[in-house]
């Protein structure tokens, strides 16, 4: 079987891309210079970077207190002032970006969106819409940390702002979520009720640090390792054919097999952001490469061939993604253990 021939195809947000490597949300995507060399790549998709609707709110803010300040002393100095209106703190400079990405792209450009507001939610997505994007990808950020909210008050929460998004734009939505919730199959088949077009597996929490030194939280950003990549596997595995909305997998994705087990658990893209920042663009290249050739070696001709393949409803043992697997995988750990020590006694006498 020719390389050459095979299909790498698959369809996302109802988008038919050339192979399942989408570009996931990071810094590469803030120049229209990046955004080309990810096509060059071989990206089949790119999401931008997020517009943060609390960041315009600071920016608007802070542009209003320095305009202001010191004009309580002398009444006459606002005359010299323009209006904080007569600015541009709002979302201009991004939808500007999706423009420009859409005139110098053949790909489809994903917008994402972190609304604080239902109304900010609406609003900038509508303005997404009109400014060319292909999709937008909910990039629902939230940590709730009030102690009186209760689990199905959070969970409310994420359906309200899909319902908002999805009555004021008519592009695919997709929605990118944590995994913490006390049932996420059921949040899954809710967000997938709202109309979710898309689910995106899973959102990373960049959780603070502590200098001990200036004694002071710092932000810490770690990009992602391979091992991560087998929690969105389990899921991704277990909803696969359950649900009528797309699913994406981004967390822990940074070779050709990474990617290949994804697909064969049912995914229909396979996002890359550490891999591509810790690697470079051009690493795009070698994952399609060996997805090209793992394929080869194992005679399969396309992408939908293996998709799902693996996935619980098709696995010949479904308990793999429950509970039986998890006594399994202790008793193997446990025969690792037991192993080492008997090498260990041979090794040392003992």
């Amino acid at each position: 079987m020719k390389t050459s021939m095979m299909d790498l195809s698959t369809k996302y947000l109802g988008m038919k891309l050339r192979t399942p490597l989408v570009a996931s949300a990071s810094p590469i995507s803030q120049e229209i210079s990046g955004i080309r060399r990810l096509e060059d790549a071989g990206a089949s998709a790119v999401v931008l970077y997020s517009l943060f609707e609390e960041q315009l709110q600071q920016e608007g803010a802070e542009l209003e207190h320095y305009l202001n300040a010191g004009t309580e002393s002398f009444a006459e100095s606002t005359t010299y002032f323009p209006r904080s209106s007569e600015f541009r703190t709002g979302p201009e400079g991004y939808l500007n970006h999706i423009r420009k990405a859409k005139e110098a792209v053949n790909i489809p450009i994903i917008a994402s969106l972190n609304g604080s507001t239902l109304g900010g939610w609406a609003s900038y997505a509508k303005q997404i819409q009109e400014a060319g994007a292909d999709a937008i990808e909910c990039n629902i950020y939230y940590i709730p940390t009030n102690m009186n909210l209760s689990g199905a008050d959070v969970e409310q929460t994420y359906i309200d702002i899909l319902r908002e998004v999805k009555i004021a734009v008519r592009i695919p939505v997709a929605v990118k979520v944590s995994p913490f919730f006390s049932n996420f199959a059921n949040m899954a088949r809710q967000l997938d009720d709202a109309g979710a077009d898309g689910l995106v597996l899973f959102n990373r929490f960049y959780q603070p640090d502590i200098d001990l030194e200036e004694l002071e939280i710092k932000p810490s950003v770690l990009l992602s390792g391979p091992q991560e990549l087998r929690l969105p596997l389990t899921w991704i595995g277990i909803l696969f054919g359950r649900l009528k909305a797309n699913l994406a997998a981004t967390t822990g994705v940074h070779n050709a097999e990474d990617a290949i087990k994804l697909l064969m658990v049912g995914a229909d893209v396979t996002m890359l952001c550490s891999a591509l920042l810790r690697n470079g663009i051009n690493h795009l290249r070698h994952v399609e490469n060996g997805m090209r050739e793992w394929m080869e070696a194992h005679e399969y001709e396309s992408v939908q061939q293996m998709q799902g393949s693996m996935s619980q409803i098709r696995c010949a043992d479904p308990s793999a993604f429950e509970r039986a697997q998890y006594m399994r995988a202790v008793k193997s750990l446990q025969h690792v253990m037991v192993t080492g020590q008997q090498a260990w006694r041979v090794l040392t006498g003992m």
